[in-house]
């Protein structure tokens, strides 16, 4: 139709008329707009874009590798944000801050710390019109920020433990992005922690480990695999460095939270040191763990549809949306704003659509956006003293007595929540597979691609030609051992552990 305004006016001489014709054809195409994602079993880095930038989860910046994220999809964060906080302070952790920058020779005193990561550090060489007398780093991570201050605070075994948890951003120079899983600026946490003992250090990290997968599980109902990297993937400079792995849709891997248990490595490069009871020098041992905007990323692809994001309610920024059906009749807007108060006062987080958008698109639109519930109100529904409950998950729709429609609705939200997680289980476990030998890996990994359980001698030359042949990474040694069989997928000799394999974000 290539009608203009003029031509219309020629037919139709009703002012009114041709405001409302111009409204409904921007809306057809705000609707044709709202739809308009790439489906993702034909290209699922281009779907995991087109949610990220239609859910207004985030923008490109001008900044090359640097992303905008948006009041919608920095509310996710704020939520994690929140509930990952309290629980660091019920578990005894208190928050501080570091500065952003890194003295160059502060940075050098762990040896395997700096080369791995020289290759992603951002250096500041000038301030002002000023050449540095020394380079600054600008902060990767923060180990060496922590040990500097814990040097000049801990004397004594009365100073210790020191439980600390840091919210900043991090720059680490990366070569390809993506927004949220790479990116050359992101947002985390990193908790650094002091200890007496060895073995309170390796206690802290499977705690901090365990407070991870909890958090993925029962928030973000994201089932995770809970192991120990291989010295290849472990953090630069850590004893040992623990994971929590996830399955993304498309069978690819994503390291969703780390944990690393420095023992005394960093205490005796940095001398930190502290006096026990006995009245003996003794040096610190030490942890650190994060987690980061990733988990945003993670959140979008093991939940995801063809239809948008769907977001599990325990980290929707509105769990429930209400959407007043022919809202120009009496009664329906105060019976939507009436709606709104009950169930705020009941805890939920809830907003109304009162825009003059249709009904239509206003569906399109908060189910790309991934909201659990819409609550739809219209007259015939206030006859009825009832409302209409419709799940994004499964697009089931419910019907509900406005008496009781607060408890019905935040059983609907639980009942999500569960099935979003078994929906996410059963799809990492149809999509996890075992190979006994290169031949069955291979063929695998090209053709069905998910988590591999294989064993493995525990040789990195083992490790460096399956990533070369295949691409795929070790991913952890789970804690959960099985034993498919007693030789090396690759090499065919005495296998020391189980491994879990896949290619990875």
């Amino acid at each position: 139709m290539n009608f203009t305004v003029v031509n219309i006016k020629k037919i139709y001489y009703n002012k009114n008329y041709v405001i409302n014709f111009e409204r409904s054809f921007k809306m057809a195409n705000d609707k044709k707009m709202v739809a308009a994602i790439t489906d993702m079993e034909k290209d699922f880095p281009q779907w995991y874009t087109d949610v990220v930038k239609k859910a207004d989860l985030a923008d490109y910046s001008s900044v090359k590798g640097c992303m905008i994220i948006r009041p919608y999809g920095y509310a996710i964060w704020e939520l994690i944000q929140k509930q990952l906080d309290q629980i660091f302070k019920d578990t005894g952790h208190e928050n501080v801050y570091m500065p952003m920058f890194i003295p160059e020779s502060l940075l050098q005193k762990e040896k395997d710390h700096i080369e791995g990561f020289a290759p992603e550090v951002a250096w500041v060489t000038q301030g002002g019109l000023n050449k540095l007398q020394e380079r600054l780093v600008v902060r990767p991570t923060s180990e060496t920020l922590f040990c500097d201050h814990y040097k000049n605070i801990i004397h004594s075994y009365r100073d210790l433990p020191k439980l600390y948890n840091q919210w900043c951003s991090v720059v680490r120079w990366e070569k390809t992005t993506r927004p949220f899983l790479r990116t050359t600026e992101f947002l985390w946490q990193e908790g650094h922690t002091a200890h007496a003992t060895a073995k309170e250090s390796a206690d802290e990290t499977i705690k901090m480990l365990n407070v991870y997968a909890d958090f993925a599980e029962n928030v973000l109902a994201m089932p995770v695999i809970k192991g120990e990297k291989t010295a290849k993937e472990r953090f630069a400079g850590a004893k040992n460095t623990y994971t929590i792995e996830s399955l993304m849709h498309d069978g690819k891997a994503l390291q969703s939270g780390t944990s690393h248990n420095f023992d005394d490595i960093f205490a005796k490069a940095f001398g930190i040191q502290y006096t026990d009871k006995d009245n003996k020098l003794q040096y610190v041992h030490q942890t650190s763990w994060g987690v980061t905007t990733r988990l945003i990323g993670a959140i979008i692809m093991v939940h995801g549809d063809n239809s948008g994001l769907v977001l599990p309610p325990k980290i929707a920024p509105v769990q429930t949306i209400i959407v007043p059906i022919a809202m120009q009749k009496d009664g329906v807007v105060e019976k939507a704003k009436e709606i709104e108060e009950r169930l705020k006062k009941a805890g939920i987080r809830v907003k109304s659509d009162l825009s003059d958008k249709s009904a239509g698109w206003k569906f399109s639109e908060y189910e790309m956006k991934g909201v659990p519930v819409r609550l739809e109100i219209g007259p015939k529904d206030i006859e009825k003293n009832q409302c209409v409950l419709s799940r994004r998950d499964t697009g089931e729709k419910i019907s509900v007595s406005l008496d009781t429609f607060e408890d019905d609705l935040k059983k609907l939200l639980d009942d999500i929540q569960n099935n979003l997680f078994e929906k996410a289980k059963q799809n990492r476990d149809s999509k996890t597979y075992t190979a006994k030998n290169m031949e069955e890996f291979e063929k695998i990994i090209n053709k069905t691609p998910g988590f591999i359980k294989a064993m493995w001698c525990g040789d990195q030359a083992c490790e460096d030609k399956i990533k070369e042949l295949t691409a795929a990474t070790s991913r952890c040694i789970p804690f959960e051992q099985e034993e498919i069989s007693d030789t090396c997928v690759c090499c065919g000799k005495k296998a020391k552990y189980m491994v879990i394999w896949g290619r990875a974000y």
